[in-house]
């Protein structure tokens, strides 16, 4: 069972009167996480499934006199998929106010209900995490770094979700029911979305423009949709933790672009399960792209697991100079352009005379350690 590389940081937050809340899609191994923590807690814990019915109700609009005689005297409370529970911010206000030598941890499996029913009540009361599928990090504790170039075309295309690393047997199938089933079923009950077929399509769409720039007018006439609907699903999606976008990076240079955005999977696997494509890489057409999308993902773990704070864009201007990943840090910026097959190219001259002190890099498969190690 490999160890999650957050974990450390959620320890270091333990009983310091606030809240912890961990975030992350479903299956991605929320529910392992706080076993793991809880068995260095044992005789002092209590997990609370809100799966079960009768554990929703005991937590919803309870007193804190009803809190207490739950948790009775455990002093680390697990509260696995919280947002099942209504009001369930009132009841970890609650928690933390009223018994404050306790600890609270509460998962969700998106931001969609959770974060908008704590946000208030807990305000300078939580620390929140955001958990993801397995990192390249995390599987170095099982492969060497030589098996983990290895298999880096079987992770490219399967992707990093627990279940599917543990039975390799069974990838495509589970990716298929993760795809199918698991994705979608935060989305389709908020705000009572009635047409789960124009959400597959627009997740299809999006799984094929991955790398390019994608314009909501062009989706909406794709899909027979309208841009404000566009908009709020692919929002909710974000939330989902199923997809994220990179913004255009302007500072008002005329050629520069600054309307259109880029739209990634958090999970490749997931992409290619959505347009059933697990061939082999010697056989597709979208080996860059793949590659693409799966760097800035495994970046954007490397970052959060170790707490960094990175704002990221993308560059390009309208005479189609471009860089693929900018990441802003203390006031300088990084740029990164992913490239499967070597090849001469040149960081465009526009963007290292604009913004001076900056650098740009690129990133293959002979050389992506330093990128993923930080």
């Amino acid at each position: 069972m490999l160890k999650r590389l957050i974990s450390s940081r959620i320890e270091a937050s333990l009983f310091k009167g606030r809240a912890i809340i961990i975030y992350g899609a479903r299956q991605v191994g929320k529910t392992t996480l706080i076993h793991m923590l809880q068995k260095k807690y044992i005789s002092n814990s209590i997990y609370l499934n809100c799966d079960e019915p009768d554990i929703r109700m005991a937590l919803t609009d309870k007193t804190s006199a009803e809190i207490k005689n739950l948790i009775g005297k455990n002093r680390l409370i697990f509260i696995d998929e919280a947002q099942r529970v209504k009001n369930i911010g009132i009841t970890l206000k609650m928690l933390v106010d009223q018994f404050p030598n306790k600890q609270v941890v509460a998962t969700g499996s998106s931001s969609l209900d959770l974060s908008n029913e704590i946000n208030e009540p807990l305000t300078g009361r939580k620390y929140e995490f955001q958990l993801f599928p397995f990192s390249y990090l995390e599987l170095l504790q099982k492969y060497s770094k030589i098996d983990c170039k290895r298999i880096l075309e079987k992770r490219m295309i399967m992707g990093m979700y627990p279940e599917i690393e543990e039975k390799p047997d069974e990838d495509r199938s589970l990716l298929r029911t993760l795809a199918s089933d698991y994705l979608y079923k935060d989305v389709l009950q908020y705000q009572d979305i009635r047409k789960p077929e124009l959400l597959e399509k627009l997740l299809i769409a999006l799984a094929l423009q991955v790398g390019s720039e994608v314009s909501f007018n062009e989706l909406s006439n794709l899909l027979g949709m309208n841009k404000k609907t566009v908009n709020q699903y692919i929002q909710l999606l974000e939330k989902a933790f199923v997809i994220f976008r990179l913004p255009p990076f302007s500072r008002n240079l005329r050629n520069e672009l600054s309307k259109l955005r880029k739209i990634y999977f958090y999970d490749t696997g997931i992409r290619n399960a959505l347009i059933n494509n697990f061939n082999s890489l010697n056989m597709r057409q979208d080996v860059g792209a793949l590659w693409e999308n799966f760097m800035i993902s495994e970046r954007i773990k490397a970052c959060t697991n170790s707490g960094m704070e990175v704002n990221r864009y993308f560059w390009r201007t309208h005479q189609q100079q471009e860089i693929d990943l900018i990441e802003e840090m203390e006031g300088k910026l990084f740029g990164y352009e992913f490239k499967w097959k070597k090849g001469r190219w040149r960081a465009p001259r526009m963007f290292l005379e604009s913004y001076k002190g900056s650098s740009v890099e690129v990133i293959h498969p002979d050389q992506y350690e330093s990128f993923l190690m930080m």
